[in-house]
């Protein structure tokens, strides 16, 4: 059978990438994103939609999935505790830690029926240094970092594999400002050890994998791809 797969944030960067590669690859994708999607393909449904406020019509036009890929997530601008308002940090949250919390409290009680099923939610770096983001968002980085695992815990003997991925810097639309006059790109190109950003394209190739089953032994991981930033 066809395998199924949920992306969200699936209209740009590594969402996207995930999304044209699984449809490359012969899955049936269901791909969401508060943005159009731009895409046509035979084996691809696009949704637009919030995930922190319209998941009730993700849950009735796509009422099962064999894999989760919790890719949306936004950054917070590097700002430190004191230079961010309550409001802001809980639409961070609300987004990079509760949506993927309510999708898999969704989806995963007909992947326990099956003793089957794959989860991949989009950490960071900022899961395990600080650094990678502003307050909010290193916080609750960490916190999917720790959801991923206890969730991979709970149910390791159910049939049902969770990971996390954990990129460093990649260019995308989300970064584009690192990339203007003045920004940050150069410093972090030649501070990362590989002397370069990381590809959407890359962090999709790393997704297809742990989405194979070809990983069968691996359970809870939080799989870093970052170009060698973290081991300084």
């Amino acid at each position: 059978m066809t395998k199924r797969v949920l992306v969200t944030g699936a209209a740009s960067g590594i969402g996207q990438a995930q999304m044209r590669a699984f449809c490359r690859a012969g899955y049936e994708v269901f791909a969401v994103d508060k943005d159009v999607i731009c895409e046509q393909q035979d084996n691809l449904r696009t949704l637009q939609l919030d995930v922190t406020s319209d998941l009730e019509t993700l849950f009735r036009e796509v009422s099962d999935v064999d894999i989760i890929c919790n890719t949306a997530g936004i950054l917070d601008g590097y700002k430190p505790l004191l230079e961010q308002t309550t409001e802001e940090m809980e639409q961070l949250f609300a987004i990079n830690l509760y949506a993927p919390a309510q999708i898999m409290r969704h989806y995963l009680p007909n992947m326990l029926l099956r003793q089957d099923g794959i989860i991949i939610n989009m950490c960071s770096i900022a899961s395990f240094l600080a650094g990678g983001g502003g307050a909010s968002y290193t916080a609750s980085k960490h916190a999917l970092a720790g959801l991923t695992k206890q969730v991979a815990l709970d149910y390791a003997n159910k049939g049902i594999q969770v990971f996390g991925i954990a990129p460093g810097a990649v260019k995308t639309g989300m970064t584009a400002s690192d990339f203007e006059p003045g920004g940050l790109a150069d410093w972090v190109a030649q501070e990362t050890p590989i002397k370069r950003w990381s590809l959407p394209e890359e962090i999709a190739e790393l997704t297809l994998f742990l989405a194979s089953g070809k990983a069968s032994s691996m359970q809870g991981e939080i799989v870093k791809i970052d170009g060698g930033w973290s081991l300084k």
